[in-house]
């Protein structure tokens, strides 16, 4: 194995490694997939969803201004362990702070823009912040506005089966 193969091996274990300390190894309820389109907790609808296999493929092959705008909504330190690259790191939204800071950045957007949010920082049925950053991007009239759903975590759903991540 090349030494920057390895390394970039080494670099996803260790990142993994961080994610099941900090979370305990949690994995959800039961480990089963939580609901994602029709349960009454959640205000967003299959559609506006996405799974993390099929929106690291959209943003490797993603071009031009429909390129998906990838807003953080969870907390800071997560944020500098490894992140979605491009993400953008709006706080914690499940706090009045991060909802108005998610607001400023997407005031001046049109509200067509093409906007995945994501969390992962807890299992989705946990999650404290995805609700308050998807409601008020809605409300604020944007139409495209999607989940990235990590039913477990970021660790375990996107950086341990090697998506792309940025430090």
């Amino acid at each position: 194995m090349g030494l920057m193969r390895i390394s970039a091996l080494y670099s996803r274990t260790i990142i993994a490694l961080v994610w099941a300390l900090l979370l305990g190894g949690s994995s959800g309820a039961c480990g089963a997939d939580p609901p994602r389109a029709g349960a009454s907790r959640y205000p967003w609808t299959q559609a506006q969803t996405v799974d993390a296999a099929a929106f690291a493929r959209e943003i490797a092959a993603a071009r031009g201004p429909d390129r998906p705008l990838v807003a953080y909504t969870g907390p800071p330190f997560l944020y500098g362990v490894g992140r979605i690259p491009g993400a953008v790191m709006l706080g914690v939204a499940a706090s009045p702070a991060g909802v108005r800071a998610l607001q400023a950045w997407a005031e001046p957007l049109p509200r067509t823009s093409n906007i995945v949010v994501y969390c992962g920082c807890c299992p989705l049925d946990d999650c404290p912040n995805l609700i308050p950053a998807f409601s008020r991007l809605r409300d604020m009239g944007f139409t495209r506005v999607r989940v990235l759903i990590l039913p477990r975590s970021f660790g375990a759903d996107w950086a341990s089966p090697g998506y792309p991540v940025e430090r």
